[in-house]
């Protein structure tokens, strides 16, 4: 069978069944669904209005476990069914100034370990993939979603919001070989139910790990530009 093209909105359950409908009459089956769809909220937690905080999570975190429950029924119909669930290190290791965004990453990773467990025996196996930073547009995507408001008391420091925007792009791992590593890890059975690839995807969850919480948050602020308010 050829390939299937169908429009998406993540955010829309209109446009979720459409599309699992359009699915279903072309196959009876569904081996893999990969939930990548995403963005980045960022800027200070009080600086992001209520309705930004929504469509971060509705796209982030909402979506995914959507999009999973639409096509369940496909996936439980092929002996080899997958739920690839697209989260970040940051959903592990939290940054000032990308604190929505984080939460959202975070949000995901534990739905996905209730997944993982919930749908084992449904024959379906849920693999969390954590990136780190990966070559993409998703800097410049982010530096857009920047809530920034007239009288914030970070505006002396707005160069380090925006530089956060774009960190993830300083020296990141090649798209290619973020998307042959998933791809391998994803079409083995067998491998580890967790999947953490690119720049500082080990790194950084091992420092948050290791350091003391007093000692993760003083060299934050310093890397952000928080001890200069």
């Amino acid at each position: 069978m050829g390939l299937i093209a169908v429009e998406l909105d993540v955010t829309s359950q209109q446009s979720i069944d459409k599309a699992r409908e359009q699915i279903q009459a072309q196959t009876n089956r569904l081996d893999m669904l990969i939930n990548n769809a995403g963005y980045g909220q960022f800027g200070a937690v009080l600086d992001t209005d209520s309705n930004a905080l929504r469509r971060q999570f509705e796209t982030n975190v909402i979506a995914p476990v959507a999009l999973s429950r639409a096509f369940l029924p496909l996936l439980r119909a092929s002996s080899s069914a997958c739920i690839a669930n697209v989260g970040s290190i940051s959903g592990i290791a939290t940054t000032p100034f990308a604190g929505v965004y984080c939460a959202s990453k975070a949000a995901l990773h534990a739905l996905s370990d209730a997944m993982r467990m919930e749908l084992e025996p449904l024959g379906v196996r849920v693999v969390t993939v954590q990136p780190g930073g990966i070559a993409s547009k998703f800097g410049d995507n982010a530096e857009h979603e920047i809530q920034f408001p007239q009288g914030s008391p970070y505006a002396s420091i707005g160069k380090f919001i925006q530089g956060r925007a774009k960190m993830s792009q300083v020296g990141a791992t090649p798209a290619e070989a973020f998307a042959k590593t998933v791809v391998n890890h994803l079409l083995d059975r067998s491998a580890n139910p967790i999947c953490r690839t690119g720049k500082q995807s080990t790194r950084l969850p091992m420092l948050k790990l290791l350091l003391p919480t007093k000692i993760w948050d003083f060299k934050m602020r310093k890397l952000f530009g928080l001890d200069q308010l």
